[in-house]
């Protein structure tokens, strides 16, 4: 009779750095995520479809990676916070730029995107892997929530 432990995978933590700290530009301010953001950003969909991403950042406020959480229709995209999280914890980011697009060209926060914020910090509290912030964006401009008032407080 086989152990019942077989059955089951192994979970191991594998972490593979491909780029030195100092190549990494620093995300110090909401210009600087907006521009990297763009970037990245399909901009023939950026007014068509909804989706969410996140810059995942070093203690020094460097981007280590842009991680793409969520793409959804053009109206919403469920962010999971599960999905959030366990992406920046197995990138070993120490910090979370959040970002998602507006296709109707708004810059202001819904209550769900509010909520989802709230939510988000909290649990990053909870994880020591604070939401610095959460940027809306649309094909011309963008809204800081840090900056904008929406977010209660830096996290620490």
């Amino acid at each position: 009779m086989k152990p019942l432990t077989s059955e089951f995978e192994e979970v191991r933590l594998v972490y593979r750095n491909r780029v030195k700290a100092a190549d990494r530009p620093n995300v110090n301010d909401a210009d600087k995520a907006y521009k990297i953001l763009r970037e990245s950003w399909d901009m023939g969909q950026i007014a068509l479809i909804e989706e969410c991403k996140a810059l995942l950042l070093d203690r020094q406020m460097r981007l280590m990676s842009i991680a793409h959480i969520a793409k959804g229709g053009m109206s919403g995209t469920y962010v999971d916070p599960k999905v959030v999280f366990s992406i920046a914890l197995k990138r070993r980011a120490h910090r979370i730029i959040l970002a998602h697009n507006h296709p109707s060209g708004t810059l202001e926060p819904s209550a769900a995107d509010i909520q989802l914020t709230k939510e988000l910090m909290l649990s990053g509290k909870a994880l020591q892997l604070p939401l610095e912030d959460h940027l809306i964006i649309t094909q011309d401009d963008y809204c800081s929530m840090l900056t904008g008032g929406y977010m209660d407080h830096r996290p620490a």
